[in-house]
Parts: structure tokens; sequence; C-alpha cells
């Protein structure tokens, strides 16, 4: 059986508020209320050259808020038996990626701004940059 929470089926899509008015819209974020997480650490992508894949990594412990603030972009999602691809293109949609989950971005709309949340400051031990780590972790 597949623990939901390190499989591509435990990463949801979480509405988050909205509020409108003629002026426009707002979407206001707290962890541990909209999110499942503290937020410790925010980040941005953006001028993103056409063509290029960010992410292209996991974290053994960290999770994630992705949510495209202007324009779209895919989210592939890999945990090592079964793959999904999220489109993301709506500032008030966010895909909550669990820890133990591949990631890469792609398919970046001309001017996407991809907001990512996250539970953990940053820390280079985290990550596996290599697929095949990942995978030999995934067994473990």
């Amino acid at each position: 059986m597949i623990q939901t929470e390190r499989s591509v089926f435990g990463c949801t899509i979480i509405e988050l508020p909205k509020v409108y008015n003629q002026a426009g819209s707002i979407t206001s974020l707290s962890g541990n209320i909209h999110i499942p997480f503290e937020i410790k650490r925010t980040y941005y992508l953006y001028d993103i050259p056409g063509g290029e894949v960010r992410g292209g990594h996991a974290h053994q412990e960290l999770e994630q808020l992705v949510i495209a603030a202007s324009g779209s972009f895919d989210v592939m999602l890999d945990d090592g038996v079964n793959r999904k691809i999220v489109n993301l293109n709506r500032p008030y949609i966010g895909l909550f990626i669990h820890r133990m989950i591949w990631r890469e971005i792609s398919d970046f709309s001309a001017g996407a701004i991809c907001l990512v949340l996250a539970s953990l400051e940053y820390d280079k031990g985290d990550y596996f940059r290599d697929y095949q780590e990942f995978l030999k972790a995934k067994l473990m």
C-alpha cells in the first residue's frame, strides 16, 4: 500500500482564500491555517527563459506550496513509482508538495512567476539532486 504523504496522490491542490472587489482581488495566507505547515521561507522564480526546467530535486523533510503568482507552468511530481503533471495558472490555487517527492517545473508562460512557500529554512543537506539517489532513499 502506498503511503499517501510519500506519494504523488498526497500532493494536493489547495484553493486559497480570494477576496474580490471591483478594484481587484487579494489572497492572504497564514501558515497552519490556509496551508498545512508553518511558513519558514518564501521565494519566487521569474524571468525564466523559454524551454527551461526548474526544480529537478526532492527534499528529505521540507514541504512546499507552489503557486503561479502570474502566468502558468507545469509541475511534474514523481514519487519513484507514479508520476503526475499539475498545471498551475491561477494565483489563488496552490499545489501542496509533501517531502520525498521529486519535482520538475516546466512550460513557463511568458512573464510567469512561481511563488514557493516552504516549511523549512534553506538547508542544502535536505536536497536530493540526483534522481537515482532519491530512488534509493525511497526504498529505505
